[in-house]
């Protein structure tokens, strides 16, 4: 049984070897699916328990319950409360009966007490099922069954929380548990008032503000669907599928096998909802011939590492976090994607061009190719008129179906269905004159690169499945939940028959076979859908906790002010706070957990400093800034779980192997401050033309970071090149910072002249002022208000109809009145506060000015790097 990482084990064989794959899939079990490999009942215990939970999500998702209920009568839709308390109800049985209590415990068979914790844990998480009506029919009121049961299962649920996720998250938990009881008795600064134990009973277990709270909600309704969906997906051959197309594509370029292990993760970091599931899916295969073409063990594993966890920050899954932020920021599932999409991309490109670097540095070369190269106008004209095919395509359809809807109404998903399936059978017609495609053995004395065009022909059946999931999520604009089961029972449709199918265009004709074999690879896939999800379940649960005790004692409130006083108010200085306090939570969480907990207790601190200090910070950018931060655990030694189940492939040095991973996700680090700064890299009021800008800028500058960092540009970089280069880079990304040193944006005006300043803008302007008050406690509080003016004809009757009454006393302005459910109100203004500054709006040249500048530079440093390297080649040949 190999190390669990949780625990500090080495992760790796005997003397540093690579783990076997028994040992591997050892791994994987322990950090995703539980550690134990039970026989005869307690085997399919588990195994139909975990499919009776995923079918139960497929139900509940689908518009089955409502068509039953309509037709029959009978109560068989569930509500929100009830759908959550039997979703966590299965995760805490199953975390019993797979994870072992200890390291020592037994893996082979299941001990009486964990059968008796598994049933009174299931019983206690759902409890609101059982008893829904009977609660809500005393509110707020818990009797003495309501508060022996949420005892009970409080205890039962951080124990699964420490045998599934180690003990990071039970700590934390606990310790906000008892910050809650014992409020009174803390210093101070964090003191309240305490609250009893009916009312943490109440807030905690028997209503929907603690452990049944929005993150449980959340990996209710959208992301158990999701990691079933990227499991089904596997089990069909798509990760395999994935794989080789990477490979065929660019396996024969410098450092071809890395370059294909970034491309490989990133397209499984699409359906994949683990970093470390990811890590070990492709690692296995990637690692060993990176090793082969010259890596060192720790590279080869943190090229696997870095891609693998930069598959956390891909839409449209994002590692569950991008269904959180759909409830927490309160903006739709296709705003999320389009903001996360750029920063996304362009960190993997920047990955790409690392690895080239590594493999330029190195002297490095491909592997052979399969088949001679194509002439280079041929392959953009093959892939120019795939594009202009496809795109075609989905323009006839959109239009097409447009124009049906309105004359089938309601037939109109048969229509769809029918032609989905006619696409589907004439996919698998025509993938069946190809091989099918089986993995190579890494180990292998030769490696030969497959095919591309019959390697990408073979299984292009397996991207229908993602079209319709993004087709639902983007074109139709539906709920993710209602997106994922529609993906999901076409993916089970394609299991079941792509194999029958592919049997019968081949002329192999015992479908009888090939059909069982599909229903084994749905029912594998059914299984390892719900045992992924068992972490997740729980971690939701249990950061719910955290997020209800926040709420229910106020110490967000202590929090912000305790963060203003150690940055001392400054922006940055509250980032790179909140930046530690990610890593160091992220550290022992999973990511989802982490996400939930840090953005609970930091996004309300960075947006209300922020506009103290004047700066106007999106809470999306804010969330998004949290949760990359959180995924680089993952990556950061000494706990990086991720460089850990690497190290077990590669056979390398775990510690070193994070330190590598992390110098290579330098460029994911810093992401998260420029996009706080520079929003139009989330595409923040930014239209298309203009985000294809954006995206090319961007890409440009975070190459120029890589470069810098990597300490090889044309040639390896002097030291003053890489500060320059960091100065080119940080140019490009936020070029509004030098534009306004040249020339500020706004003139302070004194306070008495804010009408005349009014008056010299138009209705709809941002007026910025300077407003000292106090706070919600009574502290005094400075900050910057960001006043819409509304309609009139002068700059008084614009001040007020946005809501904004002033008294003036002399060169004293103080607000007598901001209206309610005004943008006064909404800006933060209130009675008796004091209007300190105007700052007046003044024309500033374009920022894309400061372009200029750092591309002269960059084409300096290009021209003395050339030189440089034609000298060191002409040396070489010498």
């Amino acid at each position: 049984m190999a190390d669990d990482p949780r625990t500090g084990g080495a992760g790796q064989g005997g003397a540093g070897r690579p783990l076997s794959d028994e040992e591997l899939q050892d791994l994987v079990a322990a950090t995703d699916t539980g550690g134990r490999s039970p026989t005869g009942f307690p085997l399919q215990v588990i195994l139909w328990v975990a499919v009776a939970w995923s079918l139960f999500q497929i139900w509940i998702a689908s518009p089955l319950p409502f068509l039953v209920s309509g037709i029959t009568g009978l109560p068989v839709v569930l509500n929100n409360t009830e759908s959550r308390a039997l979703h966590l109800g299965f995760a805490i049985f199953l975390a019993f009966l797979a994870y072992p209590a200890l390291k020592r415990s037994p893996r082979s068979h299941i001990p009486v007490q964990d059968w008796v914790l598994a049933l009174v844990g299931a019983f206690c998480a759902s409890y609101l099922f059982w008893f829904y009506d009977s609660i809500s029919q005393r509110p707020a009121n818990p009797n003495m069954q309501d508060i022996v049961v949420a005892c009970v299962g409080m205890v039962i649920l951080l124990e699964a929380t420490r045998r599934a996720l180690g003990p990071p998250l039970t700590i934390i938990a606990s310790l906000f548990l008892i910050y809650t009881f014992f409020g009174p008795y803390m210093p101070n600064l964090i003191a309240h008032k305490g609250v009893s134990l009916a009312g943490v009973v109440d807030h905690q277990w028997t209503s929907t503000s603690g452990v049944y709270g929005t993150a449980l909600e959340v990996s209710t309704s959208f992301v158990f669907l999701f990691v079933l969906f990227g499991a089904l997906l596997d089990k069909a051959g798509a990760g395999n599928y994935f794989i080789k197309v990477a490979f065929s594509l660019l396996g024969h370029y410098r450092g071809g096998p890395a370059k294909a292990a970034v491309v490989a993760s990133a397209m499984t970091g699409l359906i994949s909802g683990s970093s470390i599931a990811n890590v070990v899916t492709t690692g296995t295969f990637t690692i060993p011939m990176m090793k082969r073409t010259g890596l060192s063990a720790e590279k080869a594993g943190a090229v696997e590492v870095a891609s693998s966890v930069n598959g956390q920050i891909m839409p449209p899954v994002m590692g569950a976090a991008a269904f959180l932020m759909v409830e927490y920021v309160g903006i739709s599932y296709f705003e999320v994607v389009k903001h996360a999409f750029i920063p996304a991309l362009i960190s993997y490109i920047a990955l790409v061009y690392i690895v080239h670097l590594e493999a330029v540095k190195a002297n490095m070369q491909g592997l052979p190719r399969a088949e001679p190269p194509k002439p280079f106008i041929r392959v953009a004209g093959g892939v120019l008129f795939g594009f202009l095919v496809f795109s075609a395509l989905s323009m006839a359809f959109y239009y097409g179906l447009g124009w049906v809807k309105p004359w089938l109404g309601d037939a109109t998903p048969w229509l769809v269905a029918v032609l989905l399936t006619v696409v589907y059978v004439g996919l698998i017609r025509f993938g069946s004159g190809y091989p099918e495609l089986e993995l190579d053995d890494p180990n292998a004395p030769v490696i030969s690169l497959p095919k591309v065009g019959p390697t990408v022909k073979s299984g292009i059946h397996f991207i229908l499945p993602v079209i319709v999931l993004i087709w639902c999520l983007m074109v139709e604009r539906m709920s993710p939940g209602l997106s994922a089961f529609w993906a999901t029972a076409f993916m089970i449709f394609i299991v079941l028959t792509q194999r029958p199918l592919f049997g019968f265009f081949r002329g192999q004709h015992d479908l009888t076979r090939w059909f069982g074999q599909g229903l084994r690879e749905l029912f594998d896939g059914l299984v390892t859908g719900a045992r992924n999800m068992i972490g997740i379940g729980i971690a939701t649960a249990t950061a719910g906790v955290i997020v209800g005790s926040v709420s229910q004692t106020g110490v967000g409130l202590v929090l912000a002010e305790l963060v203003e006083i150690l940055s001392l108010g400054n922006i940055m200085l509250i980032l790179i706070w909140t930046a530690i306090l990610s890593l160091i939570l992220g550290m022992g969480l999973p990511t989802t957990a982490n996400y939930i907990v840090v953005s609970a207790l930091m996004a309300p601190v960075v947006v209300q400093l922020g506009q103290d200090a004047g700066l106007i910070v999106p809470l999306i950018a804010v969330h998004l800034f949290v949760f990359y931060f959180g995924i680089m655990a993952d990556v950061t030694p000494p706990v990086g779980l991720a460089s850990f189940a690497a190290a077990a492939v590669s056979g390398g040095d775990p510690i070193k192997t994070g330190f590598v991973a992390f110098f290579y996700s330098l460029r994911t680090a810093a992401l998260p401050f420029l996009f706080i700064f520079n929003t139009d890299l989330l595409l923040i009021n930014v239209g298309w033309l203009g985000g294809i800008f954006v995206f090319v800028v961007a890409t440009v500058a975070m190459l120029i970071f890589a470069a810098a960092t990597q300490g090889f540009f044309l040639a390896r970089n002097r030291a003053y090149e890489t500060v320059l280069l960091l100065l080119i880079a940080f140019s490009l990304f936020r070029p509004g910072f030098w534009m306004d040193l040249a020339s500020p944006p706004t003139r302070d005006m004194p306070p008495a002249q804010i009408a005349e300043v009014a008056d010299r803008m138009q209705a709809g302007e941002i007026l910025r002022l300077r407003v000292d008050g106090l706070d919600a406690v009574g502290n005094p509080r400075s900050f910057i208000a960001l006043l819409p003016l509304g309609e009139g004809a002068s700059g008084e009757e614009r001040l007020q109809s946005a809501g904004l009454e002033l008294y003036v006393e002399g060169d004293e302005v103080l607000i007598d009145n901001a209206a309610f459910g005004t943008p006064a109100e909404a800006a933060g203004l209130e009675f008796d506060q004091k209007i300190v500054t105007v700052k007046e709006p003044v024309d500033q040249p374009p920022k894309e000015l400061m372009y200029i500048p750092a591309l002269l530079l960059l084409a300096l440093i290009v021209f003395m790097q050339r030189g440089r390297r034609h000298r060191q080649l002409a040396e070489a040949t010498a």
